[in-house]
């Protein structure tokens, strides 16, 4: 592996210095054209005439007025400053960001799926129902579950639907629970689920090796307790290695254990969750299964019970009999639809074809890959930063800035600087429970090459912060704009365009 970065230039993922791009609307001259129209060959209209004068403005609008090659550089220019995992390495940590094979978006693009209506009656669309039928039976397999549905549409939609049906089982046993128990190593979406369903939120505290302990969780357990929220992996990168015993604990009192499976990418193919004794599980088709992800979608978050919660799920529920797929819409305990029509069947299509062409023995590589390129991350950084829990990680490592501080160098500095050189930065200052973090995802379609480059530039970073620090105090300087005041824009954001000279 190089010590340094010498040729930043060349590298994949490389931002490069870019001109000043004005706004469009700051941009262009009146009369400026950037199509030529014919003339008009009916008569000339007053919009007021007929939307009536109070619709229509009295001031300009104040649209720029551009030539067609100002337009399409413009566009070009900025678009060069997007970055995505086709760009780079994307080692956001809790994301799973990995590569998506463009052999599933020529599948999901396929005007065969692409251009059916949703509303399409359900005897013509009978390919896409097997689809979904067969998807809904890979997934139970997948996850040792007994019953699935695929109508939620991304990960944390998923969690909501699954606590619904918590809250619904107990409530049809007449039992009224209030609480729902989240370890602080817990995806940050949960407590925010469970206070939408009503629940008062209890953390529970993890152990000295960053994992929930039976003894500890013992004191919160009682009949008031409705759920146990479960990420396994958690947020630290570790597996719940109690999590068997820990289960019976919260049976034992009359609770249901909800598994946030946002990291199943850590043990897809080799743990099956439902084995492991847990009620309820959502899955990231967009993180586990590949579709890309990311600026609000595209997600799909289905949710597998076991057999006791199979009546709560959302319906209608995929039948099949002799006659073919349909809707069963006959069920007096679901929870009620969750969202229109069946799930994002691109994001479940794409999904399919992963999981088909991979198969058993392809998902139980994809996880100790995963694992493998985490560790050996973990391996490369652990001289130079401090790794807060130093025992074997599964799909993602977690490091802090403790031995960047003496220097006055933050993990923000960190994350700034690796903008310089060439790759986007982890997930910062998360999981919360580690002051610092930085949370690393390499996932399992990163070469070592890749990985080694990426170390590099994080090694060369720990050497300037000890030499150099004002100039990861600089950083980015690579970029259209540096620093920005980001608690600023966070307040006090500008949502209306103002010229420059008002």
């Amino acid at each position: 592996m190089p010590e340094t970065l010498r040729d930043r230039e060349s590298e994949p993922g490389r931002v490069t210095p870019s001109i000043a791009e004005p706004l469009l609307f700051e941009r262009g001259r009146a009369g400026r054209k950037g199509v030529s129209l014919p003339e008009w060959d009916v008569p000339r209209c007053r919009p007021e005439d007929y939307l009536g004068a109070a619709s229509v403005r009295s001031d300009p609008v104040g649209f720029p007025e551009l030539s067609e090659p100002e337009v399409v550089r413009h566009y070009t220019r900025i678009s060069r400053w997007n970055y995505g995992v086709d760009t780079g390495f994307y080692p956001l940590g809790s994301c799973t960001m990995k590569y998506n094979p463009k052999i599933h978006e020529e599948i999901a693009a396929h005007p065969a799926w692409r251009d059916v209506h949703p509303l399409t009656p359900e005897q013509n669309v009978q390919g896409c129902l097997q689809i979904l039928f067969e998807m809904e039976g890979l997934l139970r397999e997948v996850s040792g579950m007994d019953a699935c549905t695929l109508q939620p549409a991304a990960g944390a939609h998923g969690e909501l639907t699954g606590m619904m049906i918590v809250r619904a089982f107990h409530e049809k046993r007449g039992d009224r629970r209030s609480r729902v128990l989240i370890p602080d190593t817990a995806h940050g979406t949960n407590p925010a689920t469970a206070v939408l369903c009503g629940y008062e939120v209890v953390e529970v505290p993890s152990g000295r090796e960053g994992i929930l302990e039976p003894q500890a969780l013992a004191q919160y357990l009682d009949d008031r307790v409705a759920a146990l929220m479960l990420t396994n992996p958690n947020t630290l990168g570790l597996f719940e290695r109690h999590v068997t015993e820990i289960v019976e604990r919260v049976h034992g009192v009359g609770g249901l254990v909800y598994c946030d499976g946002a990291n199943l990418n850590a043990i897809v193919g080799t743990v099956r969750p439902g084995d492991t004794g847990v009620d309820v599980l959502h899955f990231n088709l967009h993180k586990t299964f590949s579709t890309p992800h990311g600026g609000g979608g595209p997600g799909a978050g289905p949710v597998a019970v076991k057999a006791a919660l199979e009546p709560f799920l959302p319906g209608p529920r995929l039948r099949k009999s002799e006659y073919g797929y349909s809707w069963d819409r006959d069920l007096p305990d679901a929870i009620g639809r969750v969202r229109a029509f069946y799930g994002n069947f691109g994001v479940i299509l794409r999904a399919y074809a992963y999981i088909r062409s991979l198969g058993a023995s392809g998902l139980n590589r994809v996880s100790r890959v995963s694992v493998l390129n985490a560790n050996y991350v973990q391996a490369l950084l652990k001289d130079a930063y401090h790794v807060p829990y130093p025992v074997g990680c599964m799909h993602e490592c977690v490091v802090s800035d403790k031995n960047l501080t003496p220097f006055g160098v933050s993990t923000m500095d960190v994350a700034k600087r690796l903008i310089d050189l060439g790759f986007h930065p982890p997930t910062i200052y998360f999981p919360l429970v580690v002051p610092g973090a930085l949370m690393i995802e390499p996932t399992e379609t990163e070469t070592k090459e890749e990985l080694d480059r990426f170390c590099a530039a994080m090694l060369q970073i720990a050497r300037e912060a000890a030499g150099d620090p004002d100039l990861l105090k600089r950083a980015p300087e690579s970029t259209p704009v540096s620093r920005l005041d980001e608690v600023r824009a966070a307040r006090k954001p500008r949502l209306r365009w103002e010229p420059v000279d008002a």
